[in-house]
């Protein structure tokens, strides 16, 4: 494992039962395109949790603490969370792309650079 990708750290807070865990799992796995980066995961169910971990809906993810897709209205909420695309759809997950660059932004290096 390259030295400089295990600063990296991602998280992933979702609610029980999620519907949209597999999804953001498939899309992270093909964002880090190979690449061993740890992913913890945790559930959270109420309120005070999503307040601690300043989620925003379900899933949301952190990278090194930070939710590189929050926005000024996002409030800490068990909830479900849509991720707005720039062509204007909405699911329940960053895409693969957005994520890529959500990556390369927190310090990740490029797929198959040392």
């Amino acid at each position: 494992m390259n030295p400089r990708e295990t600063r990296l750290r991602i998280t992933v807070l979702t609610v029980p039962d999620c519907p949209n865990a597999s999804v953001v799992r498939h899309r992270i796995d093909s964002a880090l395109d190979g690449r061993e980066v740890p992913v913890d995961w945790i559930e959270v169910s109420d309120e005070a949790g999503a307040a601690q971990w300043q989620m925003t809906g379900s899933p949301t993810i952190l990278l090194n603490d930070v939710d590189p897709f929050a926005t000024a209205e996002s409030r800490p909420s068990v909830s479900c969370r849509l991720y707005r695309h720039p062509d204007g759809t909405a699911d329940g997950a960053p895409t693969t792309a957005d994520l890529r660059q959500a990556l390369a932004a927190a310090g990740m290096p490029a797929s198959g650079t040392d």
